[in-house]
């Protein structure tokens, strides 16, 4: 036997070995993917800049030791969303046009009442002018089409460089009749911390209240008892805006006064 016939390089070759090798290009019936498939989509949206972050937490004093410091991106919000919105079988563009309708049945101009309507990480949210938040709120609880009968609850956002609007307020709204879950946020200026109570349209959202009161200064008005709920009545400053001091506070009990964490004794 020939070294060409124990190296079996005149051995017909089927047409499985050639599917294999992948020599001849892929199998019969299978063109591959045509170039820019599988890629995802862009979003169909212009997303709005609010700041320019230098470092990977933003830390300005030298004290950024994560390797990151030379990082420099630009930070922003979702801007708003252009139809279809789309969602599992097209149910956010339904609950839009519910929504707008029912508001257009009581004259209230949608556009006056939704500032911006945004689709982003699968998530719908409305942006709603703060003076017809309770308006839209019990909309969305009432109407037979939506239904949205439970809020789980307010969050407060600070954006210090969201000029104008710096204070958000965030509702998850939950409807138990039809299983689907938005959410509204309204803003509002550091000048101007106001936002109307929604304990009246759900009760639940008493101590959430309370809460974003307490940490962000977000004056909640309607509320039945507006008092802070975890700081000392007496308390000065809003603990999580992002403008407060990481440490350097000192903190009164009773008259006692414990050092601000810079100023205690360090062990090391």
């Amino acid at each position: 036997m020939s070294d060409k016939q124990r190296s079996g390089d005149d051995k017909p070759r089927s047409e499985d070995d050639t599917r294999r090798s992948g020599n001849d290009g892929p199998p019969a019936g299978n063109d591959g993917p045509e170039p820019g498939e599988n890629v995802p989509s862009a979003r169909d949206r212009a997303d709005e800049p609010i700041r320019v972050q230098k470092g990977m937490f933003g830390a300005n004093n030298g004290g950024d030791t994560s390797g990151y410091g030379g990082l420099v991106r630009t930070v922003t919000l979702p801007g708003a969303s252009s139809r279809p919105y789309g969602g599992p079988g097209g149910v956010f563009d339904e609950i839009a046009d519910e929504l707008e309708g029912a508001l257009e049945e009581q004259d209230l101009v949608p556009s006056h009442a939704i500032e911006k309507t945004v689709v982003d990480r699968d998530e719908l949210t409305f942006h709603i002018a703060r003076e017809h938040l309770p308006q839209v709120a019990r909309t969305l609880r009432d109407d037979p089409a939506l239904r949205f009968e439970l809020c789980t609850g307010v969050s407060g956002v600070h954006y210090p460089g969201d000029k104008g609007r710096e204070l958000h307020a965030v509702y998850h709204l939950r409807s138990l009749t039809h299983g689907r879950l938005i959410r509204l946020e309204v803003s509002a200026p550091d000048e101007d911390p106001h936002v109307p109570s929604l304990v009246a349209v759900y009760p639940t959202n008493d101590w959430h209240e309370r809460e974003t009161y307490d940490f962000f200064g977000l004056i909640f008005d309607g509320h039945p008892a507006l008092t802070r709920i975890m700081m000392p009545d007496d308390w000065q400053g809003f603990p999580q805006r992002k403008d407060y001091p990481l440490g350097g506070i000192p903190v009164e009990y009773k008259g006692a006064q414990i050092p601000a964490p810079d100023q205690r004794r360090s062990y090391s």
